[in-house]
């Protein structure tokens, strides 16, 4: 039987060893590589989905998203919307049944729909899937702690999404983002069929 806390202190999670998605991260830049890229994910039973936007810090002044990164358990492709915008096959892919996992879906759909209209479909919030278990935690950094007593870094959330170039920190970043939501569906998915988990609640 694994027992999970249903929370975790910041200051727990500060005193945690960094993970980081170590997979292979493939960045799409041009349109002509959104088909062949969305080929691949459909091959996946369930995908990782993230979305990052540039932040701003002008009072009234907002900001398109401008990444949406899909992962599988060893790839993640980051998708540059702010470049290429939403081709077909990007909806086809959001409008599809395959499961797309993510965190605080809502602020991404609604997002990723600014930008082009679609009808979500597939999509599973980690939010209300660990609440169903119990589980208090509802940031990505907290469940991903509790589960795998790791955290996950969050110093390039603010930085500039549209950027030319992306530095290797922020692929680094995004990838692990969508990478962990896979890995944290699994997981509980391989616990729950085998009835092997417990969720305690500890003083936090």
């Amino acid at each position: 039987m694994i027992e999970i806390a249903s929370n975790i202190s910041k200051a727990d999670i500060a005193g945690l060893p960094t993970d980081l998605f170590s997979g292979r991260i493939i960045v799409i830049h041009s349109v002509s590589e959104v088909e062949k890229a969305v080929d691949y994910l459909k091959n996946f039973p369930v995908l990782g989905v993230d979305t990052e936007t540039r932040p701003s810090f002008a009072k009234g002044k907002s900001y398109e998203v401008s990444l949406m990164q899909v992962s599988t358990e060893d790839t993640c492709f980051l998708f540059r919307l702010n470049y290429i915008g939403m081709p077909d096959a990007l909806i086809g892919l959001l409008q599809s049944p395959q499961l797309k996992v993510g965190l605080s879906l809502r602020d991404d759909i609604h997002s990723l729909y600014r930008k082009h209209s679609f009808e979500p479909n597939g999509f599973l919030d980690l939010q209300d899937y660990v609440r169903e278990l119990g589980v208090e935690a509802q940031s990505l950094q907290k469940i991903y702690a509790l589960l795998f007593k790791k955290k996950i870094s969050k110093s390039q959330r603010l930085t500039n999404w549209e950027a030319d170039v992306l530095t290797d920190r922020q692929k680094g970043y995004a990838a692990t983002d969508a990478w962990a939501c896979v890995r944290i569906y699994k997981y509980l998915e391989e616990l729950k069929c085998k009835r092997q988990i417990r969720v305690i609640n500890p003083d936090v």
